[in-house]
């Protein structure tokens, strides 16, 4: 009995499950079909794979087909499916996969387990079994769907009547001759109806029940088409193109018909055709115009390309040379013309003297670039792609001289062969030119370098005379500020005795005075103390700039300073008839830091404030910002206020907003220059906000605990 061709490789995609189902259809025994789902399900799985059923002629079941199992496995699943009570002969009556562990059948055993699915027309008694070696007991998809497919198959090939041998009938031999040939082939009385169709046309013609809507639709079309294609053939033979649609996938398809009239043996006449596929054909003539078309396009284009690649050349001033493998030149842009090519133009200098010496140098030139290209092709530089040398050309017009620098490349195809070599010629002119005056540059930077040695020598001379100069000024400071520390010293002396005696006088130590007395020595009093301030603020800055001003922190409290300075400052409060109140946030904290020196800046600014406010009132302000953990002082009036290009200038030594001798004014100049060191002093800094006739506000930022340094 025939059998059908071997199975190929399963697929992934849904393909193998049609190829499977085709193959089973063609097979003719149940040993075929169980060999092509055993060997389908064990390239599927890579898993033992058996199928079990009764053989012809034998009274007992046999294993049918079967992959990864022994001969003694094979025979005890064989003796398993016919034993009563076994567990796969209680399979036989039961729908339904069951796995069983490795050791379930004795002497069948497959490692992890096997599923055991009986195999059979449903509602009907199994007719064989397959077992899969699987691990678990969870039935893969593409076994359930073997099983639904090949169960009935394998029950109807089974059963007794279907057993025993037959022998083709003539006309069922000459179907399946039809069925095998690849083209469709049809059977229709002259009217068109179909009579027989081999399976290629049905695919084509014949729509069953149950088939989609599309399919349908597809298939109704193409017969439409097939009738009046074939009506118009009349009697003889012919041959017309039939445009027809593929029911599964929708592509349009060409076929050849071949239609021949035949006179059946009952009297009426058939028609046989034959439908050749021009599909393939129609597309490769589509194909074939559709690359004539691109080649002439890629002809124009490569032209194109020709015209645009000789546009280019001519555009580059450097001359370009194309040669062939033998050294004949092949293409030259415009200035390798004007080198290498005799003037052809009308007009030109070609006959005379002129025109022979014009020819003279170009071949001139012609030699001397063979000789360049030998060296490129000659036998010892075979091995050598490019080659670079310096060549002086001679203009063919004027004669003069042209240095250049000639780069041959070679041009090798795809095979490794020579066909033809690019000379691009680069002239040297401005190169020599640049090298030139690179040349008289250099001597220039020589020229120059020795003028600026020279000129450093003496930059080094006078910046050792400064250096000196520098340092007698230090010294010239230094016995400044010494000689100021002294004779400051020198004035308090006596100063102080001065006042100490002025104030016994007004005392009355010494007796009663007149008015006129008390006046005088009141004047002397007020202005003996002013110089003392002047002195001790002239001994204060001194001993900043040399130095030698301690810094002694230790903890106090805000409330209390402001007090001791609001007590100190009553008499001068009292005589300015202004209104000053302190303001202080609550819970300010304690701080630790010099409590002589932040008493002495709020002094200065109080003061300050007092003298340039006549008007209005004066307020001291305390506050503590948490975030950055510093204390701000700041004592704000209602005076003249200070314009902003002074704010700068008011902090600097002995300088005041008016420094002319009929200012307003008095005062050294040294309060806020002092405040200003003394604040750096203790880590802070003093800020000012004023504006003229607006007043002015001096604060003293000092971070709440001081770092010593």
């Amino acid at each position: 009995m025939a059998s059908p061709a071997p199975l190929p490789p399963a697929e992934v995609d849904p393909g193998a499950r049609l190829v499977l189902a085709e193959h089973l259809l063609a097979c003719e025994s149940a040993v075929a079909s169980a060999r092509a789902v055993v060997e389908w399900l064990t390239r599927r799985h890579g898993a033992p794979a058996a199928c079990v059923g009764p053989l012809e002629g034998a009274g007992a079941s046999a294993c049918l087909a079967s992959e990864g199992l022994t001969g003694a496995q094979q025979a005890a699943l064989a003796r398993a499916w016919d034993a009563h009570g076994a567990p796969l002969a209680a399979l036989r009556g039961r729908p339904g996969a069951r796995w069983l562990p490795a050791d379930a059948v004795e002497g069948a055993g497959m490692p992890g387990g096997f599923l055991a699915v009986p195999l059979g027309r449903a509602g009907a008694p199994a007719a064989a079994l397959l077992v899969v070696g699987l691990p678990g007991p969870a039935v893969p998809e593409d076994v359930a769907w073997v099983a639904s497919c090949a169960g009935p198959l394998l029950a109807r090939q089974l059963a007794p009547d279907a057993r025993a041998p037959r022998r083709p009938e003539p006309d069922r031999l000459l179907r399946r001759v039809i069925n095998a040939v690849s083209d469709p082939v049809l059977l229709t009385d002259t009217g068109g109806t179909l009579l027989f169709a081999n399976a290629r046309a049905e695919a084509l013609l014949v729509a069953d029940p149950d088939s989609s809507p599309g399919r349908t639709r597809a298939v109704q079309l193409n017969q439409r088409v097939f009738r009046e294609t074939l009506a118009q053939g009349g009697t003889t033979v012919h041959r017309r193109e039939v445009p027809l649609v593929d029911p599964l996938e929708g592509m349009d398809l060409i076929f050849e018909l071949v239609s021949t009239p035949v006179l059946a043996p009952d009297g009426p006449s058939v028609v046989v055709s034959v439908l050749r596929n021009l599909t393939d054909l129609g597309r490769a003539t589509q194909a074939l115009g559709e690359s004539y078309r691109r080649l002439r396009a890629t002809e124009r284009e490569a032209r194109s390309e020709r015209h645009r690649l000789d546009r280019v050349l001519d555009s580059v001033a450097d001359p370009i040379i194309l040669t062939d493998p033998t050294g004949g030149m092949v293409m030259m842009n415009d200035p390798a013309e004007r080198l290498f090519a005799w003037p052809h133009e009308e007009g030109s200098a070609s006959e005379g003297p002129a025109g022979e010496a014009v020819l003279r140098r170009v071949r001139a030139n012609d030699a001397l670039f063979a000789s360049f290209l030998a060296n490129l092709l000659g036998p010892v530089n075979a091995g050598v792609s490019r080659w670079k040398s310096q060549l002086t050309l001679d203009d063919p017009a004027t004669g003069a001289p042209v240095p250049m620098e000639a780069m041959a490349n070679k041009v090798l195809g795809d095979g490794g062969e020579l066909t033809g070599i690019v000379t691009v010629f680069h002239d040297r002119t401005e190169v020599l030119e640049r090298a030139r005056l690179l040349e008289r540059v250099k001597e220039v930077s020589s020229e120059l370098e020795a003028r600026v040695q020279a000129a450093t020598a003496e930059l080094a001379e006078q910046n050792e005379k400064l250096r000196r100069q520098a340092i007698q000024l230090e010294q010239a400071s230094a016995a400044k500020s010494q000689f100021l520390a002294n004779m400051s010293h020198e004035f308090r002396t006596p100063l102080n005795a001065i006042l100490g005696y002025t104030n016994m006088l007004l005392q009355g130590v010494s007796g009663e005075m007149t008015p006129p007395q008390r006046r005088n020595l009141t004047r002397i009093d007020s202005n003996g103390r002013h110089l003392l301030e002047v002195i001790n603020e002239i001994l204060d800055i001194t001993r900043i700039e040399a130095g030698r001003m301690p810094l002694h922190l230790s903890d106090f409290g805000i409330p209390e300073l402001l007090q001791e300075v609001m007590a100190e400052m009553d008499p001068i409060i009292a005589r300015s008839k202004l209104a000053v109140e302190t303001r202080l946030d609550e819970g300010l904290p304690g701080v630790w830091s010099d409590r002589q020196k932040v008493k002495q800046i709020v002094l200065n600014l109080l003061s300050n404030a007092l003298k340039f406010t006549h008007e209005g009132g004066v307020q001291v302000l305390a506050e503590y910002q948490n975030a950055t953990g510093t204390v701000a002082i700041s004592v704000k009036d209602t005076g003249i206020g200070i314009d902003v290009s002074n704010q700068e200038k008011i902090f600097e030594d002995f300088q005041q907003v008016d420094s002319s001798p009929t200012r307003a004014y008095g005062g050294t100049g040294l309060g806020l220059s002092i405040c200003r060191r003394l604040a750096e002093m203790i880590g802070g800094r003093v800020s000012l906000q004023s504006a003229p006739g607006q007043g002015s506000t001096f604060t003293l930022h000092f971070p709440r605990r001081a770092r010593r340094t």
